[in-house]
């Protein structure tokens, strides 16, 4: 197994490779002995596949476990979800040195890390992510939340997880639907600022993309560490998210837009590969962004089998990026490629950003 250090405040190790739920327990006794009880927030889809190995790990070293199982879906990302999981803690006695096990995808880890942050103002959170998107990015960082009616993520925290438990053998039982989406998270890094990771992706979409590398343990590994580490680089940089962490939201201002009118029905990673095309699309058009680099970043979102087109329209887009965490003021944050590997941030005034996003729709 790899550990990446991640020098916030306070640190943590990033713990990823085959294997790793069934050390959850022994980990967190190492990292924490203090800790004695622990609640497991998972959902009903994870808690069947996952639930009693984290569970058994977890009573083996001596934990108090209780466990919150919650209704899979987007759509329970709110604050009443949350509040049964505080009603929980509070009925099991919780106090400051008690822990929250975030078990399952980045609508768990969103959600745990935000009730951790909150309780008793702040209890620590150990994220333990199973979905290839919440490995790459929702589960590192420190950023968690819950949806508005009027739009994703706008209530929440940062709260830095004590560690995160990355266990590469879940990828191999995600069904095809959910390696997609996270590669939508995956391919936003390579574009942004790791060309070599860009080519390891180039590389295994000629050998068949998503099929390839399910079973290939090596790749696995390295693909999720690299995503980590690029991740880690940049929040140790920027952890309160004013300046260089804004790139990773490259396609995620519309992408969180497409989400919000889908009523959460469409996939946040497909969401952000929708956002992503269109705004590689309008950078074409403004001249920020050469013809054939966007072809290859639109080429390789297509080899994984992620969208690069929605039927957006221009003013949809504005109104709810006026609704978006990353509007600074009067005005929006766009982060735009001018070559695979880089990125930098846009600021726009809404008519700059309705007519950038009109531009590529009509090109």
């Amino acid at each position: 197994m790899k550990g990446i250090f991640v020098g916030t405040k306070p640190s943590y190790k990033v713990i990823i490779g085959k294997g790793a739920l069934t050390q959850v327990g022994s980990l967190i006794k190492k990292s924490s002995p203090e800790v004695e009880k622990v609640l497991i927030v998972t959902d009903s889809n994870v808690a069947p596949l996952y639930l009693d190995t984290v569970k058994k790990g977890l009573e083996i070293s001596k934990f108090e476990v209780s466990e919150f199982i919650y209704e899979a879906g987007e759509q329970n990302k709110n604050i009443g979800t949350v509040s049964d999981m505080w009603e929980k803690m509070a009925e099991e006695g919780f106090t400051r040195t008690d822990a929250v096990v975030s078990l399952g995808g980045g609508v768990t880890t969103d959600m745990g890390g935000f009730a951790a942050a909150t309780f008793l103002r702040g209890i620590k959170v150990f994220q333990v992510p199973t979905s290839l998107l919440a490995m790459v990015d929702a589960a590192v960082g420190g950023k968690t939340g819950i949806d508005l009616r009027t739009g994703k993520n706008l209530a929440g925290a940062f709260h830095q997880p004590s560690m995160v438990i990355e266990d590469t053998d879940c990828l191999k039982t995600l069904p095809d639907e959910l390696i997609r989406e996270g590669m939508g998270e995956v391919l936003k890094h390579a574009f942004i600022m790791d060309p070599e990771l860009y080519e390891m992706l180039v590389k295994k979409a000629s050998e068949g993309g998503i099929s390839s590398f399910r079973d290939d343990d090596q790749f696995l590994e390295a693909m999720v560490s690299k995503n980590v580490a690029d991740k880690v680089d940049v929040i140790v940089d920027d952890e309160h998210d004013n300046g260089r962490r804004q790139t990773l939201n490259f396609g995620h201002t519309v992408g969180h837009v497409i989400e919000r009118n889908s009523d959460f029905k469409l996939p946040h990673g497909i969401c952000v590969a929708k956002g992503m095309g269109i705004i590689i699309d309008s950078s074409v058009k403004a001249g920020m962004l050469e013809a054939e680099e966007a072809g290859k970043m639109k080429d390789l979102l297509s080899a994984y089998g992620l969208p690069v087109s929605d039927d957006i329209t221009a003013e949809e887009a504005v109104d709810g990026a006026m609704n978006d965490k990353k509007k600074r003021g009067g005005t929006i944050s766009v982060i735009v490629v001018k070559k695979i590997g880089t990125s930098e941030i846009v600021r726009m005034t809404p008519e700059e950003y309705g007519e950038f996003i009109a531009g590529g729709k009509n090109g």
